[in-house]
């Protein structure tokens, strides 16, 4: 079946789909030209994917041998650099999808102000003068809080991650959110830090192996987290100081520019950059 393409009811807003690939793409400027290169850049993107898939669900380590496609290698070059843990480049996979469909925009045209939201994760280019505003919200829809940036924020990504969302995750967070210089970089990091929130051995804390949980996983055999019962305040901040360590490590090596990670009412922020929590916060950096 081909890619779909197709105007939201408000006409300023452009729906791509294409299998489990669902974009919704925002432009500012000559918004005609620019949805037109995101429809004919969108046509193969699956096709790309699907052609070198056994090897972007493998395990990523240094001698890993680098994918051919432009989106492929994208989503290499944002999870390599993370490859002491364990991670495979379908980590990357809907940031690097959003980026492409933004370079693409680009390249036809100058606009002011683009952004494409694959799933909640965003590829984001902002001129000098605009600004982009967002909530964050939980999986019951509860307010997180917000998310407001400017050009001179410098932030081409945002990505959400955690044991709630589209992908199984072997960490205990109800959300991350990452803000990065690009939606791939944001999209792995974002799934290395839900990992990391997590309190190993835990009793109240509930796990299957992934492959049983989705038959094609990545993650093959790993224990992921299928059910977290509620935890002690002590519990609680363990488990988020244990992501906010990873990342600090990430935001110093560069990866990242800020995070928020929240968990059953607490949240902790690294970054100073565009949150605004509706809850209880704690600033690690």
């Amino acid at each position: 079946m081909p890619a779909l393409a197709s105007l939201l009811p408000c006409g300023t807003r452009l729906h791509l789909q294409h299998g489990p690939i669902d974009l919704v793409i925002g432009a500012d400027g000559d918004r005609d030209a620019g949805f037109a290169a995101a429809k004919a850049r969108f046509a193969t993107v699956l096709d790309e994917l699907v052609a070198e898939l056994p090897l972007l669900k493998s395990q990523l380590v240094a001698l890993s041998p680098t994918p051919k496609g432009e989106i492929a290698q994208a989503m290499d070059r944002a999870t390599r650099p993370l490859c002491d843990h364990f991670v495979t480049p379908m980590a990357a996979v809907a940031g690097a999808v959003a980026d492409t469909v933004l370079v693409a925009m680009q390249a036809i045209t100058p606009l002011q102000r683009i952004y494409v939201n694959n799933g909640g994760d965003i590829a984001l280019h902002l001129a000098p003068g605009q600004h982009f505003d967002t909530a964050m919200m939980d999986h019951q829809g509860r307010d997180l809080g917000r998310i407001q940036l400017t050009h001179a924020d410098r932030i081409g990504g945002i990505a959400t991650s955690g044991r709630h969302g589209r992908s199984l995750s072997m960490g205990i967070a109800d959300s991350v959110t990452v803000l990065a210089s690009s939606a791939a970089q944001a999209d792995a990091a974002a799934t290395l830090i839900a990992n990391a929130v997590d309190l190993p051995g835990h009793t109240a804390i509930h796990r299957r192996a992934a492959d049983q949980v989705q038959s094609d996983s990545d993650l093959g055999a790993r224990l992921v987290v299928t059910h977290c019962e509620a935890l002690s305040t002590a519990d609680i901040h363990t488990a988020l100081q244990a992501g906010a360590h990873q990342a600090l490590d990430m935001q110093h090596s560069g990866h990242i520019i800020a995070a928020a990670l929240f968990l059953q009412g607490e949240n902790r922020l690294i970054g100073r950059t565009g949150f605004t929590p509706s809850v209880r916060t704690q600033v690690n950096a």
